[in-house]
């Protein structure tokens, strides 16, 4: 074999497990939202989150928005990219996942949760109608990455908690993609 791919004797082995990685959960499902809300209030710098909806936030942990508004009240950043209902791409997950218009219906209805943020200093909500490859939560050097799976709702796939270790890792790799999708995602307007 390594007569045929000689850059296979010089590969380095993989690890059984990244220097980055925190905790796996099976699924979203298992993920306590109390570990979304104290990622959250730990932040001094930054928090992004990059979902088509995830309205369970505000659903299971009403002071979301006082915490995110505390939280920029401290000079954090605070990113939010939620998916555009009336995208393409949002509706294509919808009939992937046998939801229907739930998914849209859930955009709009994260929007409407959103919405009370916009205009305040620090926090900026915008929309996306990217193809979503996964979920992410971050804040500071600390990251919630929701792996979307075809055909399965967001809440059954997978979730690792990652902790920046260096540069070019796995963790950036994710920060990278976000600031991808926040270019070119479209800022919500107030009123």
């Amino acid at each position: 074999m390594h007569a045929l791919w000689p850059a296979l004797r010089q590969a380095r082995s993989a690890r059984a497990v990244s220097p980055e990685l925190v905790a796996l959960y099976d699924q979203r499902a298992d993920v306590p939202v109390s570990t979304y809300a104290d990622l959250f209030a730990q932040a001094h710098e930054r928090i992004d989150v990059l979902v088509y909806a995830a309205v369970f936030l505000h659903e299971a942990y009403p002071r979301l928005n006082d915490l995110l508004r505390e939280r920029a009240a401290e000079g954090c950043t605070v990113r939010i990219a939620i998916g555009d209902a009336d995208s393409e791409n949002v509706k294509q997950r919808g009939r992937e996942e046998r939801f229907g218009h739930g998914i849209e219906s859930r955009c709009r209805l994260a929007l409407l949760h959103y919405r009370p943020l916009l205009g305040v200093s620090g926090i900026e909500v915008r929309t996306h109608g990217t193809t979503l490859y996964n979920s992410l939560y971050r804040s500071d050097d600390q990251m919630l990455v929701n792996a979307h799976v075809w055909g399965v709702n967001a809440y059954g796939a997978p979730v690792w908690h990652l902790r920046r270790n260096s540069d070019g890792g796995i963790f950036d790799s994710y920060a990278e993609s976000f600031n991808g999708v926040w270019e070119q995602a479209t800022p919500v307007q107030e009123g």
